[in-house]
């Protein structure tokens, strides 16, 4: 399945298993095993190795956390958001100035590449040495960037199924949830709702 980081930060908010929802950004440890997991994704543009999480660095992924969900909030509606923080979204301009001024914090500038045997290439390179955990905060501000202006968006929606509070990116046109669990427990709360109600079978 491909991965995005906008819906990989997203989805640090989950279900639990256990019909409650897990954080896991809620700790200085649980970030640095998340931020471990993301390496695949974000090796080539954020220095990982140089990294060190802290407080203030987490605090600053869960506010960048809380303008992307805002605005995978807005990007599926009419659909509902996520039943998550459906009732505690950001104002969408709080948002976007949030991510905007996050992606921000890292001066770039674009620079073409051409090696012979290759088409040209576009690469972005930071115009000056900075912190490390700025350079992870702007990377994925701007993949957010990348996410919410590209074609997946038509593609994203909040998973329907009790209990899950995840996004996903439609992979086929009939999709409704995020993963096969999902549609195995939104399928028997269907069952169960439709012989549960007056004159069904188990009424």
């Amino acid at each position: 399945m491909e991965r995005w980081p906008a819906l990989e930060l997203a989805s640090t908010i989950r279900h639990d298993g256990d019909g409650g929802v897990a954080d896991d950004l809620t700790t200085v440890r649980d970030t640095t095993t998340w931020l471990a997991g993301q390496a695949d994704l974000l090796a080539e543009d954020v220095p990982l190795a140089d990294i060190a999480v802290d407080e203030e660095l987490r605090l600053h992924l869960v506010a960048l956390r809380q303008a992307v969900r805002a605005l995978f909030a807005h990007a599926v509606s009419p659909a509902p958001p996520s039943p998550a923080d459906a009732r505690r979204l950001l104002p969408v301009d709080e948002a976007l100035a949030r991510l905007n001024s996050t992606a921000a914090r890292v001066p770039v500038v674009p620079q073409l590449h051409w090696q012979e045997d290759a088409p040209p290439a576009a690469a972005h390179h930071r115009t000056s040495e900075v912190d490390p955990g700025a350079v992870l905060l702007a990377a994925l501000a701007r993949a957010t960037i990348d996410f919410l202006t590209g074609p997946q968006r038509e593609r994203l929606r909040a998973c329907t199924a009790p209990r899950c509070v995840r996004y996903f990116v439609k992979s086929h046109g009939r999709q409704e949830w995020c993963k096969t669990s999902c549609g195995n427990r939104a399928r028997a709360a269907r069952h169960y709702r439709r012989h549960r109600a007056p004159g069904g079978a188990g009424g």
